[in-house]
């Protein structure tokens, strides 16, 4: 009887039939005759705060958000996993880019997620300053090593930890912070973009040597005018080269490709988590041993490439940010039958301010998605884009999360990305594609 109270068959609608497409839709039309295009001389800033916790360090004080137990959030536990110590600092950095009056400002951090409580309050503050929620865009590392404590929700608090609500405000304040410090760096700076194939890294993990993944790193060069470098970079590999049993707090691969990249000339590396659905990490050795291996080599790579980039002073950018109603919330009982909407969302709240971002900077289109998207798509998107003579961009965790964003065809696979993670029934990943591909539309011809 708990069970049939509890469950109910999984949805197989198509997508575009149903009312909460039909709602994006029109929310979409309105946008596309309201987009701007800036082209003008650039302005870049950047800010880069510590989130590092204090733990066992001196300056440890009682009752300090920074100074209470911390957990690890990432491979959840049935026991919840505190840090004992910090590997390596861990990070929120910005990057705020300037064309006439318009500002846009790209975040970043060494977390598993944008927690999407924590976003919602960033961007409550930060609307008292001036700036909307569509003129902010985020990502993580996505590392399984981060900091923890803000979770809600059973579900949630089995992968983050109990809910620390000090914790929270404190996380609130340096990620606000990063973005006004950037935004008050602004000086007169040129930017170009590239990418390279670093297939060696990574692999399909739900599908084997028979599906496709997104092998590209990709990055931007930022140089303010006699002043500070920027770089940031994005690649689709998992980062959990450091496995369940570690207590150490890490930023994982990400954490090493951006020291390495500051130890060789920039002042600042923020990696942002690309299309990471279905793909893990490859490399050698084991643990922090891998992470080095991995991030490293990324870096090494990359310096080869910068030497090609062309930077322009000159910048045309254009953005749209489109509100997302989604499709009845559903967790995964079984390959047919689902939780209630009411039990999942009771198990984990259910975002509220659900966000696709495409952001246009010169010939890069950058998609910004809430969850873990899938390599696969990714790869597609980047593929549609060339045709165009665009480079593409993928990443998650923009503020919110929904699960794995992954194609149809391998929803019913028994497999945990489809199975446990897969909320919102079998035509979600269609349904954000059918989105990316209406919105990067719009802005490639948007002159």
């Amino acid at each position: 009887m708990i069970l049939i109270l509890s469950s109910c068959a999984v949805v197989k609608t198509p997508y575009a039939k149903t009312p909460y497409y039909n709602k994006t839709e029109d929310r979409l039309t309105s946008l596309k005759s309201g987009i701007s295009s800036f082209n003008d001389s650039l302005y870049a800033g950047y800010s880069r705060i510590s989130i590092t916790p204090l733990l066992n360090n001196a300056l440890k004080k009682p009752g300090h958000e920074r100074s209470d137990k911390v957990p690890i959030a990432g491979f959840g536990q049935l026991k919840t996993k505190y840090a004992t110590g910090v590997h390596d600092s861990v990070f929120v950095k910005a990057v705020a880019l300037k064309v006439k009056q318009h500002t846009i400002v790209i975040i970043s951090a060494d977390l598993l997620i944008m927690p999407p409580n924590i976003i919602d309050s960033v961007t409550s503050v930060l609307e008292k300053e001036g700036l909307q929620r569509n003129q902010l865009f985020f990502s993580a590392t996505h590392t399984h090593s981060g900091i923890g404590g803000w979770g809600y929700g059973p579900l949630a608090k089995l992968m983050a930890g109990k809910e620390n609500k000090n914790f929270e405000k404190w996380l609130t304040k340096q990620i606000k912070n990063s973005v006004l410090n950037a935004i008050s760096d602004l000086r007169p700076a040129k930017l170009g973009s590239g990418s390279f194939n670093a297939s060696q890294y990574t692999r399909n993990r739900l599908t084997g040597n028979s599906g496709e993944k997104n092998d590209e790193f990709d990055f931007l060069l930022i140089e303010q005018e006699g002043r500070r470098k920027a770089i940031i970079g994005s690649f689709s590999a998992h980062a959990t080269t450091i496995g369940r049993k570690n207590t150490l707090i890490s930023a994982d691969y990400p954490g090493y490709w951006e020291r390495k990249m500051e130890a060789s000339g920039a002042d600042m590396a923020m990696f942002c988590g690309g299309s990471m659905g279905s793909q893990s990490p490859v490399g050698q050795g084991s643990e922090f041993e891998n992470a080095q291996f991995i991030g490293e080599a990324l870096a090494d790579s990359l310096s080869v490439h910068l030497k090609q980039v062309t930077l322009n002073e000159r910048v045309t950018i254009s953005d749209l940010s489109l509100k997302i109603v989604l499709p009845e919330y559903h967790m995964r009982l079984t390959k047919n039958i689902n939780m209630t909407s009411g039990l999942s969302n009771w198990l984990m709240p259910l975002p509220k301010n659900v966000y696709l971002q495409a952001l246009r900077i010169n010939n890069l289109i950058w998609i910004f998605t809430p969850g873990d998207y899938s390599g696969e798509s990714g790869l597609q998107i980047k593929n549609l884009l060339a045709q165009k003579r665009f480079q593409a961009i993928v990443t998650g965790y923009n503020g919110s999360y929904i699960g794995y964003i992954i194609p149809g065809k391998y929803f019913y696979l028994d497999n945990y990305e489809p199975k446990s993670m897969g909320w919102f029934g079998p035509t979600l990943g269609e349904y954000f594609m059918d989105l990316i591909i209406q919105m990067s539309d719009v802005l490639v011809l948007n002159k």
